[in-house]
């Protein structure tokens, strides 16, 4: 069974990131994947701020990740990129965290005019902690239904789009088992 983790960067209680994420979640868990969830919600401010790389919560998260065999990062778009504190997160991971692992960038933003945001922005933070980027999936605001957690795209060009990229990271992760094995 293949584990993936997820990572949500948003730093909202209630997002349309996370909801997107947790949609994922599901689908994959339906499908056999053994999933982990980390919100940057979950780990101590403190942490993060003074860069704890050695506290217990960022030593777990990162021995997920170092376990997994592909990895999924949502995050909102704040000016332009990815949040702040999903930038913290990252930030901790060890030099070459993503090696050789198949990465899912999943973006959400208000307008197209930030469509590029996991081109110019996720990416190059991806590429640095040596994962392999995915074509990913950037949807609108506005396509995301907070009163429908269980189906929260509501566009159906948008879930095919989403289940197409989903589907082209799963066998990633297939391929790059087949080749380490």
């Amino acid at each position: 069974m293949s584990n993936i983790v997820i990572v949500s960067g948003s730093p909202s209680v209630i997002s349309r990131t996370d909801l997107v994420l947790r949609y994922v979640q599901r689908r994959l868990e339906r499908e056999g994947f053994s999933t982990s969830y980390v919100s940057v919600l979950d780990i101590p401010a403190e942490d993060l701020l003074y860069a704890r790389f050695n506290s217990p919560e960022v030593v777990k998260i990162t021995q997920n990740i170092l376990n997994a065999d592909g990895i999924i990062i949502g995050s909102p778009v704040y000016k332009a990129s990815y949040t702040g504190v999903l930038k913290a997160l990252l930030d901790l991971l060890p030099e070459g965290a993503f090696k050789n692992k198949p990465v899912f960038p999943l973006m959400v933003g208000g307008s197209k005019s930030h469509l590029l945001a996991i081109d110019y922005a996720l990416r190059p933070v991806i590429a640095n902690l040596k994962g392999k980027s995915t074509q990913g999936v950037y949807l609108l605001d506005s396509v995301i239904d907070k009163s429908e957690p269980q189906n929260p795209v509501i566009e159906l060009d948008d879930v095919n789009r989403l289940h197409y990229h989903l589907n082209e990271f799963i066998v990633s992760i297939h391929l790059q088992q087949q080749f380490t094995v």
